[in-house]
């Protein structure tokens, strides 16, 4: 029962939380005060929390929705345009094959964000329209992570989240417009940067005499 038990524990930990090595380390050898190995997994278990709150976050609102019958005072623009800058955190993740506890809350998020759209749709009356934009959604999903798809094409869907979120839900405040404004001027030399050097090859080294 013991040795099932602990394996597992190991299952469960390697390597969603831990690698082996560290495992190994931590609850093998029972050297606790392994630095990087603890970092790792402080990181890695906030990520997952992280990821876990994520399903609260609209959960709610979602629920009220439902519970009203009628999405009244939601701006389908503002929301369509937070899910494309969860979408573009999404792909991007994903496509550079970051670990999951790193971007998994955009999952979750993405899904909320898309049932609400749904539903602001349907108690408008605009049910079909709905489903059609589901539709439209997954297709463009799939294309945006298959391999046919440039990866200056996701690097520029990322860099547009700023922007995004700034016609979403523009505050008013010069201050938060300004940090808008220097953020997407970051993520717009970045994308540039990617395009510009998209199909420069490295300098052969010479060969040494």
């Amino acid at each position: 029962m013991a040795a099932e038990a602990e394996r597992l524990f190991k299952r469960a930990l390697v390597p969603i939380l831990l690698p082996e090595k560290c495992y190994d380390k931590l609850f093998v050898q029972w050297d606790l005060l392994d630095g990087p190995c603890l970092k790792i997994l402080i990181s890695k278990g906030l990520g997952l929390g992280i990821v876990a709150g994520s399903l609260l976050v609209k959960l709610p609102q979602v629920l009220k929705i439902l519970g009203a019958k009628s999405a009244e005072g939601l701006s389908l623009q503002s929301v369509m345009l937070e899910l494309m800058a969860l979408t573009g955190t999404m792909v991007y993740s994903i496509t550079n094959n970051f670990p999951f506890s790193s971007w998994g809350e955009a999952l979750f998020l993405t899904l909320q964000t898309v049932t609400i759209c749904f539903l602001v749709m349907h108690y408008r009356g605009q049910t079909v329209k709905g489903v059609a934009f589901l539709a439209c959604y997954a297709l463009v999903l799939l294309v945006l992570l298959s391999p046919f798809t440039p990866l200056a094409v996701v690097t520029l869907l990322q860099a547009s989240n700023v922007p995004a979120v700034v016609v979403g839900k523009e505050t008013g405040d010069p201050l938060m417009a300004g940090v808008f404004v220097v953020s997407s001027l970051c993520n717009g030399l970045i994308a540039i940067q990617v395009l510009f050097y998209w199909n420069t090859k490295p300098p052969h080294k010479q060969k040494e005499q």
